[in-house]
């Protein structure tokens, strides 16, 4: 057991707002949380994927949120921020307009998505938990970045 799980299976989650809608995905996965970089794009890749950034010699990919979970294009500003997810085979970006709160949610606290969400957008989510009065969507970011095809030219 790890200092983010308690012995009634509780996960800390990092909360974050896109398209005006709260997200939150388990806080192990997360490797760091950074300000807008603008990035290098790609030639023949998704609308979602914005492109490449250097982070510290390597080259990590940025996805945008909204326009990968069908909300929209955002528009990034200074304000914006990029969470680094490592999904263990590699690091993503992932572009959302801001970080919100660390919250800790039981597994009993989250309900399934199923037949609430499309079958495209429901691999993405892990579920819904409603905290203090607000709902928030827990994402998938295994699911959510173990995206290979993304960045084939």
């Amino acid at each position: 057991m790890n200092d983010t799980e308690s012995a009634d299976n509780s996960r800390q989650y990092i909360t974050f707002i896109a398209n005006g809608q709260e997200f939150a995905s388990n806080i192990m996965a997360i490797r760091e949380i950074r300000g807008w970089t603008d990035t290098t794009a790609l030639p023949h890749v998704p609308d979602y994927v914005r492109g490449v950034i250097n982070l510290r010699g390597s080259v990590l990919p940025v996805i945008d949120l909204k326009a990968k979970l069908g909300l929209g294009v955002t528009e990034p500003s200074a304000k914006n921020v990029i969470i680094v997810i490592d999904n263990g085979a590699r690091s993503t970006g992932i572009l959302v307009d801001a970080v919100s709160d660390i919250i800790t949610l039981a597994a009993g606290d989250i309900q399934p998505t199923s037949g609430v969400v499309g079958k495209g957008l429901e691999a993405y989510l892990d579920g819904i938990a409603i905290r203090d009065g607000r709902m928030v969507t827990i994402l998938s970011t295994a699911s959510l970045t173990d995206t290979p095809d993304d960045l084939a030219a």
